[in-house]
């Protein structure tokens, strides 16, 4: 069992008060459990107890063992002489506070539903790679709360990665335009190339695109150079066109000033089809730069799925059309349909919260999800564990929220923190 089964047992007030009273015999009357405390300190504060005859205001502080109490130094700590009730699951050991009074206890393990106590060990305790702990017990949950847990997940996922995207933009001197450009470099790593393709547009700023972003071969230039791919190599030495644009590079790197190159060895090939290795990404990036004057302008007013789609298929010059690597000829494919999907998850949507938190039109919130209805749902190992259990599974936003409720719930054993694994814990549970 862990501390935090007794926290929710406590705020939710899941545990039986017939008789309530403290370990030394005083009767408990709960007016108010408390607030959860995030900060250091007490575990509940702004509590209300009737203790006997006295009404208390305070603290509320829980422990597995009482003894625990002693361990994390708090009879030491003034911060916990507010607290007028600790509560515990066993009772080994009484506790005082820095001017030596005693604390009253509440020992929970009598009280709690065993039925409760068995669904939560099986629910948490369960060895890994358990991928839904929940699974045996699904039949029980309602498809609303199901339902509603995905979409609450979704959105949880979606303002993480908007509040990635605002601390960028503060960070750019609250130029949007740049975030979209270092948020757009960074979503062309596809995962594998991520952190190169965010260090390739801290090594190449914005404004400096923004002068040549005219002239392909110059855009191309910056790009590749600065990501370190025009060094000589005995594939290149003959290769008129990446000489060229080496050439271009070194006038251009010195003209601005620019930051060294990023080495060639950061960039992951390792099991990547050709069509996602990183000159190919590095090409349709400067394309799309190349193409798209106003990216952030753009993608904030594309109202669907299909003038999203047309937006990132911008043409890459003819040499990369035929090469997967400089001096290393073969036939590209575009810019595919299933990139372009997460170029939108992962970019515009999360974009577009970003702008509607700065603004103050929470409206553009849903408007930006409801975007992720367009698409397709995405595949993979993990999704597949959810569809074969019942969860719904048709569009991108159904993909999003599964995906958030996998990793942020059910593979770190949040249960207690998920309206899935509070029904099943309630159920058949009464508190008096």
């Amino acid at each position: 069992m862990k501390e935090d089964f007794l926290h929710y047992i406590w705020q939710y007030q899941y545990f039986d008060k017939t008789s309530l009273q403290t370990d030394a015999g005083e009767l408990i009357t709960v007016l108010r459990p408390g607030y959860r405390n995030a900060d250091a300190g007490p575990d509940f504060l702004n509590a209300r107890l009737q203790l006997g005859e006295v009404e208390w205001n305070g603290a509320v502080e829980i422990h597995l063992r009482a003894s625990d109490w002693h361990r994390h130094g708090h009879q030491t700590d003034a911060k916990y002489d507010q607290v007028v009730l600790h509560v515990v699951y066993t009772a080994d050991q009484d506790v005082r506070r820095t001017n030596g009074s005693l604390i009253p206890v509440l020992a929970l393990a009598p009280r709690i539903s065993p039925d409760m106590l068995k669904r939560y060990r099986q629910l948490v305790e369960q060895a890994a790679p358990v991928t839904l702990p929940c699974a045996p017990f699904l039949a029980m949950v309602p498809d609303i709360i199901r339902t509603m847990m995905v979409e609450r997940a979704l959105l949880e996922r979606v303002e993480q990665k908007a509040c990635l995207l605002e601390t960028l933009h503060q960070t750019l001197e609250n130029d949007w335009e740049a975030t979209t450009y270092h948020a757009l470099a960074a979503a062309f790593g596809f995962q594998k190339n991520t952190e190169p393709f965010a260090r390739l547009a801290k090594a190449l700023p914005l404004q400096v695109l923004r002068r040549h972003r005219h002239d392909r071969h110059q855009v191309e230039a910056l790009i590749f150079g600065q990501a370190g791919f025009l060094a000589e190599t005995e594939d290149t030495r003959e290769d008129e066109y990446i000489n060229g644009l080496r050439q271009e590079h070194e006038f251009l790197r010195h003209k601005y000033q620019l930051p060294t190159a990023l080495p060639k060895h950061e960039w992951n090939f390792l099991r990547l089809r050709p069509a996602n290795f990183p000159p190919v990404r590095l090409a349709q990036l400067a394309a799309l730069l190349h193409a798209r004057p106003a990216l952030f302008d753009a993608l904030l007013s594309a109202g669907s799925r299909a003038t999203l789609e047309q937006f990132f298929q911008a043409p890459v010059s003819e040499y990369w059309r035929q090469h997967y690597q400089p001096g290393k000829p073969g036939k590209v494919p575009a810019l595919g349909r299933a990139s372009v999907q997460l170029l939108v998850t992962n970019v515009v949507v999360p974009l577009r919260v970003a702008y509607a938190h700065s603004v103050g039109q929470p409206g553009l919130v849903e408007s930006a999800v409801a975007l992720l209805d367009q698409l397709p749902a995405e595949s993979n190992q993990l999704l597949e564990s959810y569809t074969q259990v019942g969860f719904r599974h048709r569009t991108a936003a159904d993909s999003q929220g599964l995906l958030a409720l996998g990793r942020g719930y059910c593979q770190p054993r949040r249960c207690l923190h998920c309206a899935i694994g509070s029904c099943i814990l309630q159920k058949n549970t009464t508190s008096s």
